[in-house]
């Protein structure tokens, strides 16, 4: 099985949004802010499934579980271009995951 990372998620985004460049527009700090409101109604969809088909539907029915991928592969697709637009790395990422899960680690 491959390795499937934050930096082939960043290169699959950037590559729609220069294929749809005219489409979609600029991409920058000022889109960040509309991709973030937009990552709130792909996790409200997730959210959606739970509620209307439950725990167990997701856990047990390939459709509704491939539905729930689905919304949540949006999710992960605008929190990438988030990354984009504000030019956040995968190193950033790493670095700063690695840092918070530290602080977790001696949290409580």
């Amino acid at each position: 099985m491959s390795q499937f990372d934050f930096s082939m998620m960043q290169q699959m985004q950037k590559e729609l949004h220069a294929k749809y460049d005219r489409l979609w527009g600029a991409i920058g700090p000022e889109q960040g802010k509309d991709m973030l409101l937009w990552t709130y109604g792909e996790l409200s969809e997730m959210g959606d499934i739970l509620k209307k088909e439950g725990v167990q539907a997701v856990m047990g029915s390939p459709t509704v579980r491939a539905h729930f991928i689905e919304e949540f592969c949006d999710v992960l697709m605008y929190l990438n271009d988030i990354c984009i637009c504000f030019g956040i790395t995968p190193e950033d990422i790493e670095t700063a995951y690695q840092a918070k899960h530290q602080r977790n680690l001696n949290r409580w």
